[in-house]
């Protein structure tokens, strides 16, 4: 722990829970002032006041639907006033309900579209002033291996939008560059959080667990790491990049891998 952050405002979308709570914690520990975006904003102040009784005075947790953009505005005007800078943000908040690609709705398909890519291109925009103002900024997004690299049932939409994100990450990469602004992701693969319990049983996350090269699954703290690396002072040269953390799961080798 380097205490790197000190002084420096995180936006953390989706940071209630599973990767995004490890992502605040993993920032908080580095010393920056964490706000919290969140639909669940009530369960992150619950659990902020639980962790530390004093962090409120630090952190702040905020209610939002990602899925509006009037909502995204107000979220970037209202931290920046609160804390008074905005230094990263990262868009970590996703829609993903595992639905069979015959029973897609235009609802399901609407919501998964402006919640994982539609508040990515928003947040960008608003975020943008702040950063200059700072002279520089960190956009960074939670993306996945799903879309980008591999496919799963039930989760063409999620797919579509993630591939939509690592496309994103590349184009706004060289467009915020003239403002010393960096633009970069992290996809993850297989991480335990309340999400994934949600898909199966333990002897399923076992399973998956025996298929990743690495033998174990993934953890919030995993991703957040990576995170914490893409907005320190030790990535300020890296921009339009994403880093797959996975545990070796999609190298085409894997496979041959785990049998050996």
């Amino acid at each position: 722990m380097t205490r790197a952050f000190e002084g420096r405002t995180v936006l953390v979308t989706g940071g209630a829970q599973g990767i995004g709570r490890g992502i605040v914690e993993a920032f908080a520990r580095e010393g920056a002032a964490v706000a919290v975006a969140d639909l669940q904003a009530e369960v992150a102040r619950e659990w902020l006041e639980r962790t530390d009784g004093d962090s409120m005075r630090t952190h702040r947790a905020y209610d939002v639907d990602l899925a509006e953009r009037e909502q995204i505005d107000a979220l970037i005007s209202r931290v920046e006033a609160d804390f008074g800078r905005l230094d990263v943000v990262v868009h970590n908040a996703a829609y993903f309900p595992l639905t069979p690609f015959g029973e897609i709705t235009p609802d399901v398909l609407g919501r998964t579209l402006a919640v994982n890519l539609g508040a990515l291109f928003w947040l960008a925009q608003a975020a943008t002033p702040a950063f200059v103002r700072q002279g520089g900024g960190r956009l960074l997004v939670t993306s996945s291996v799903t879309g980008p690299r591999v496919a799963y049932p039930g989760l063409a939409h999620y797919a579509a939008s993630k591939a939509g994100v690592n496309g994103f990450i590349r184009a706004a990469a060289l467009e915020l560059a003239p403002y010393r602004i960096t633009v970069n992701g992290v996809e993850p693969g297989m991480i335990r959080t309340p999400a994934m319990e949600n898909l199966g049983d333990a002897a399923l996350s076992e399973r998956i667990a025996g298929a990743v090269p690495l033998g174990r699954l993934g953890e919030p703290e995993d991703i957040a790491a990576a995170m914490v690396y893409l907005a320190s002072p030790a990535a300020a040269y890296v921009t339009g990049q994403t880093i797959v953390v996975d545990g070796g799961a999609t190298l085409p080798e894997a496979s041959v891998a785990v049998l050996g």
